[in-house]
């Protein structure tokens, strides 16, 4: 989920809060609530930090650890400590657990959108992407917003805030309805389907969808429940190949590998060098692919140069891979 929606889903937190007797009597308790509801609802990503480190790192590592169960805790524990230095007066096991609750609420909203998290690290190192809800849903963002507004010109937030909770609860049963009807779409449209991947777009009724069957990937679009199928790729198989096996050495590749679910490559051979090229099928843009990783290597499969991220003309990509030229 963006960060705009997280803030204002914590902010609706700190006003749901005043259900509890202990923050509604207590005007400190409520204000280092509302604080710790705010900060715990964006607190896991603060990991894009790793951006800073470069694309890689940032892909491999966003959403990951940072979004486990025990860094859940180490969250509520971090920012309420945090926020009781200041507010030493104030029942710490009350604000712990709303800081707590608005952490896990993060987290858990995160596994709903199509870029997911590693919600089961170190459990689990498997990428949790359910793929309903849009990273930006504008129904959640303007009931959230709604919700403030009504709190902030006299609505009573318990009551506010309960319904707006309850509402978002029922619209996410309608979304996981409305991706449950599409990849029964896809199965019924399409033999040996293995995996249906969906990616919600920001508007309500279009849908991007990518399909593995035992021998094909296929990309589709959902509009208004009509499905067209936009592009069919082969499936094959990695090569096992030197230059293949040079390429997965790639840091650059190994993150995309880990993250993406649906991916077909591409292989061109040059007089000096290789490129190796990694697609995600989820992404698709104005007829692009715009998500990739690639790599070139020289005539011993030495690594020259490569890159894993979002790129919109294949200008920019060869500018990204510039020590080949």
């Amino acid at each position: 989920m963006d960060t705009a929606t997280h803030i204002t889903m914590g902010v609706a937190i700190g006003g749901l809060a005043t259900i509890d007797p202990a923050v509604q009597q207590d005007p400190a308790l409520f204000q280092a609530v509302f604080i710790g509801a705010i900060v715990g609802s964006h607190a896991p990503d603060f990991d894009t930090l790793f951006k800073f480190k470069g694309n890689a790192t940032y892909i491999r590592h966003h959403r990951g650890a940072s979004h486990s169960p025990i860094a859940v805790l180490l969250w509520s524990f971090l920012v309420s400590g945090s926020i009781y230095l200041f507010y030493l007066d104030v029942s710490y096991l009350h604000l712990w657990l709303w800081v707590l609750f608005s952490v896990f609420l993060h987290v858990f909203v995160d596994i709903f959108n199509a870029y997911g998290t590693q919600a089961l690290k170190p459990f689990v190192d498997k990428w949790i992407a359910i793929g309903f809800i849009n990273t930006f849903d504008p129904f959640l963002f303007a009931i959230y917003i709604a919700g403030i507004m009504a709190w902030v010109l006299g609505a009573d937030p318990r009551y506010t805030f309960g319904i707006i909770f309850f509402v978002a609860f029922l619209y996410y049963i309608k979304r996981y309805l409305d991706k449950r009807e599409i990849v029964h779409q896809m199965k019924d449209h399409l033999d040996g389907v293995e995996k249906v991947v969906t990616q919600p777009t920001i508007r309500h009724n279009i849908w991007r969808i990518a399909v593995t069957t035992d021998e094909h990937f296929y990309v589709a679009r959902s509009e208004n429940g009509h499905i067209r199928i936009q592009d069919k790729f082969d499936r094959k198989p990695l090569p096992e190949t030197a230059e293949m096996n040079a390429a997965l050495q790639d840091k650059n590749v190994k993150s995309f590998i880990n993250f993406s679910p649906v991916y077909r490559y591409e292989i061109e051979r040059h007089e000096d060098y290789v490129e190796v090229r990694f697609i995600d099928l989820r992404y698709r843009a104005r007829d692009r692919y715009p998500f990739v990783a690639v790599v070139t290597l020289d005539r011993f499969y030495n690594i020259i140069s490569s890159y894993t991220g979002w790129v919109y003309s294949e200008g920019k990509l060869q500018k990204k891979l510039e020590p080949l030229t």
